[in-house]
Parts: structure tokens; sequence; C-alpha cells
């Protein structure tokens, strides 16, 4: 996901903080969620909705009590229940602080089916509004923590379920929803009844619907994944062409990640408050991406990488978000690299880089912040393009081959499952080889970046650098390269600056005619300027 604007368009921690993160969500690890069924019936008349939800419950060992989220009604939002079953007999359930609290009937551990029937009026997740054209829209908005406005549900990224959605609206919507369509049947009384269906495990976040006058079209099929645009009527050609661009985006993350998870990738026009929303197999992207202008590409491949990272390994808590926002930003720059060439790589990097200092200044915080509860506070510059940036130098100090079969071992590893930052961390040196605790201390659990003070000097046959470190709370450790340039060529040697003063020789048979720190883009420091 990508926020409303980014600019493309967009003293260690004790190593068991790791594991240890601030998420207040109450997991109860004895229950899984196997699947969801939503029946949702919207109409023209008003904008509440009824529902049935029927929800799968598997219990580990014995049935215990568990809880759903909905937001209870208060004033003119909120859901009301009307019946609660256990099977088909009246459930042992209580619904207070927008928690539907049920307690089974037996105590035998087994998998048991629940229905949830209410209605009521979302005050959001699901956003009922008008497209820019003027058309009466419904589409669903959760990210992080708002499916409960709408849908009974364990609202939290760890309880992953499959999901079907079975949606009756007037027969003049065209509707499209996470999984594949199954149904789609005129009813007799000026209604029509949608069903999609996904097999595969899906977080509450990126569950959607969307429910408008759509232009569709198949704008591909890549590894047997059909690729569609829905887009507005009045954009229809437009659209078309903008997120066409998709299928060479799947294919290029199918080939050099692992198969991808779900059942369709439709690209869908929508009302969002984000700029993109990654909802699984069916991303919204903001009404104004369409231009006709072919401009959304860096977007499209942001959103894509989500289905990998974030939707399908998706962090088990809202603290190592940057497992999702973090790998989506780099794997968009990784994208670009593989289509426009290496420079496009140091000039997304360079832009990043620019903003990491900016926000630095004002919120100076590490990566994954442990003093985070509230899961809309997660995201920032430092989850997205530094995130991102760790995993540039990541690539660097492994190399490609290696980082590359550590990328896919992680995600063959936490497919369709739930990972930390400890977990990657694990995979990348049983591949690699390496003891990679310092650097992931170091770049992700620590605040700051080198600020480097600098200046060089040339003695005989030798280039002297100088550098010191000016921030005072850590001293990094990490490889620089230095690039001599000399009558328009530049050559490349890297130092290890381990101390926060330090000068360091190059030979150099005659003077360079100039000096410059990582001519490539493969260290996040920031240039304080001269000594």
């Amino acid at each position: 996901m990508q926020q409303k604007i980014l600019t493309s368009l967009l003293a260690f921690a004790l190593v068991s903080l790791l594991g240890n993160a601030q998420d207040q969500y109450p997991k109860n690890e004895q229950v899984d969620i196997q699947n969801y069924v939503f029946g949702l019936s919207l109409n023209d008349e008003n904008n509440e909705i009824k529902g049935e939800a029927e929800i799968s419950v598997s219990f580990t060992s014995a049935a215990v009590p568990f809880a759903l989220d909905l937001i209870q009604k208060s004033g003119e939002f909120g859901m009301e229940i009307t019946e609660v079953l256990e099977g088909t007999a009246p459930a042992n359930y209580s619904y207070a602080d927008n928690k539907i609290n049920i307690v089974p009937t037996t105590s035998e551990g087994n998998t048991q089916a629940y229905t949830i029937k209410y209605h009521g009026v979302p005050e959001r997740g699901l956003v009922i509004s008008s497209t820019k054209f003027g058309n009466r829209s419904f589409f669903g908005d959760n990210w992080p923590n708002l499916a409960r406005h709408w849908l009974p549900s364990v609202d939290h990224p760890y309880d992953k379920a499959s999901v079907e959605f079975r949606i009756t609206a007037p027969d003049h919507y065209d509707v499209v929803a996470t999984g594949k369509k199954l149904e789609e049947s005129h009813l007799e009384n000026g209604y029509k009844l949608t069903i999609y269906q996904e097999p595969a495990p899906v977080a509450t976040k990126v569950m959607t619907i969307g429910v408008t006058e759509f232009a569709f079209r198949v704008v591909g099929e890549v590894h047997d994944i059909e690729v569609s645009a829905w887009v507005y009527p009045q954009n229809r050609l437009e659209g078309f062409g903008d997120y066409s661009v998709a299928t060479n985006v799947l294919d290029y993350f199918i080939n050099h990640i692992g198969p991808y998870s779900y059942a369709k990738l439709a690209n869908m026009q929508a009302k969002t408050q984000w700029g993109g929303l990654e909802n699984a197999g069916t991303i919204a992207y903001f009404e104004n991406s369409v231009t006709g202008n072919k401009t959304v590409e860096p977007l499209i491949a942001h959103e894509i990488a989500h289905q990998w990272f974030g939707n399908s390994a998706t962090e088990k808590s809202w603290n190592h978000v940057w497992l999702s926002e973090g790998f989506a930003t780099y794997f968009c720059i990784l994208y670009l690299e593989s289509v426009y060439g290496d420079e496009r790589r140091k000039e997304d990097l360079a832009t990043d880089k620019k903003e990491i200092f900016d926000y630095y200044r004002k919120n100076p915080s590490p990566i994954v912040d442990l003093t985070i509860q509230d899961p809309m506070k997660v995201l920032s510059t430092n989850t997205y393009q530094k995130g991102g940036w760790v995993l540039n130098m990541l690539r660097h100090k492994l190399s490609d081959d290696t980082f590359w079969e550590g990328i896919r071992k992680y995600y063959a590893s936490y497919q369709n499952s739930n990972a930390l930052t400890d977990d990657f961390r694990h995979v990348m040196e049983e591949v690699s080889g390496q003891d990679l605790d310092a650097f992931f201390q170091q770049w992700l659990f620590i605040k700051g970046h080198p600020q480097l003070k600098w200046n060089w000097e040339y003695k005989k046959g030798k280039v002297i650098v100088h550098l010191e470190q000016m921030q005072d709370h850590h001293v990094f450790q990490f490889p620089l390269e230095i690039g001599l340039v000399k009558d328009g060529q530049t050559i490349i040697e890297t130092i290890q600056l381990d101390e926060r003063s330090k000068s360091f020789e190059i030979k150099a048979k005659d003077r360079p005619d100039s000096v410059v720190l990582d001519p490539n883009q493969w260290a996040l420091f920031e240039d304080m300027g001269k000594m």
C-alpha cells in the first residue's frame, strides 16, 4: 500500500526485542479461523447493509471462548446483531466493547461453524459514496483494522483465512471482490447475486469488494493467472491502457520470487483513502491514477509486490510492517531497475534517501518501533523508504545471487503464513552463511543513520580520505564505496567504516579530479559536508 501521496506517485537493542513487539491486539493462539463466508445485501435507498457471516472456527485443542471484532451501533453508525448461531442452534454469546464474545457449548476441540446475522451503517471500512463521476459506489477499504466496521472477524493479520463474498445488490451494479468469480445470477426482484471465492488464506486488512458501474477487460494471462482492469466507464480506454502494465509486473515477480498465491489479479479504480491498497488479488488504486499517460507503473509495481510481501508472507505484528511496506518499496525499485536499468535504481534510492533524512530530523525513531501501539501509526518514511534502503544494503552485502536465493527461500517458508523480522533474518543467515545480527540490529532497531563529515587529500601516490561520524547516539559499522574520478572514469574502492573517526589510504598513480562517496547508492548515510 502507498500512502495518499508518495513522491514517486510516493545502544543496541536486545535480541529478544525482535519477537516482543508492542502490538496490543489480544491474540488467541488456541483459535484459528479457517474460512469466512460474508453474505452482504446492498441497496440504493440507504447506506444500511445486511450481513450474514458464516465463520468456520478451528480449536487447536479444547474449545475455548473466543472473540470476533464488530463495531457496535452508536448513533448513526455501527452494527446491530440479530442472531448468532453455533451450527444450527443459538450460540452462547455477548456483544460488548465492539467484541462478539462467544463461549462454545462443548469443550472438545474441533472445527465448528458459527453464523452472525447483523445489519447497520458502516462508518469506515466499507466506503459507501459516489465515484468522481457521480455514480454510487461501495468499496472495501479495510487497512489496517477497519474490517470490523462491516465484517465480523478476527481483524488482525496474525489469523488469516480463506474467504467468500456473496454480494446481493441492485442488478445495475458490477461487482468485483477478493477471489475468483463463481456465480453471477440475476434475481427476480431486480437484484443480482455475485459470488467470489478465494481459497488462499487472507488477512482481513486486504479483503475487499468493489461495487459500482465498471468497465471490465481481461488485459492478459500470466502463468495461468487472469489479469484484469476494472475502471470507471468514463475512463475505459485510458484505464485499460494504464493498468495493462500489471501483466509485466506480475511476470517479473513470479519469475524472481515464487508462485502467486491468489485466484486472480484484478486492478481496480476505486474510492480509497490510500494512493493504492494491495487487497489480495483485487488491488485498489486511487481514482485519479487513471490518466491515459501510463504514469502509474511504479504504483502498480508497489501494490503487486505486496501480493508476495504483506499479503502472502504477512507480518505477524504491526510493529514489523516494514516486512510489508519496505519490501514493496524496494521490490518496486527492483522491477523498475529490470526495465529501465541501474540508473533508475540509483535515482529512486537517492530520492528516498532525502526523504529519510528529512523524516528523521522530525521523528528520530527506528524502523521497528516497539513503542507504537496503534496500527494506524506504524506507516512512515521509516517503514517504507528506509525499510527499502535496508534491503538495498542487504543485497549489496550478500551479493545479488545470494540475496535473491534468500528472498525466494523466505517467501517459500512463509507463503500464506506470518513472519517477524527475526524470521527473515534467520532465513538470510541460513542462505548466506553469515551472522547478520549486527546488521539487522543496527539498521532496523536503532534509530537514525550515519551522518558523515569528510575530506580528502592526495600525497605521494595515495588518496587519503578522512571520515568522521557526527551522530552521537551510535557508531555505525558499514562498508562504504569510494569513487576516484579521473578524466571521466571512476575507480571504486571499498573501505569498512567501523569507528567514529577514521582515515583511509587508497593507492592512486595520479591525483583524482574528484572523490565521490558511494557513487552507486549502496550505503545509507547523510553527507554533512567537508570537515
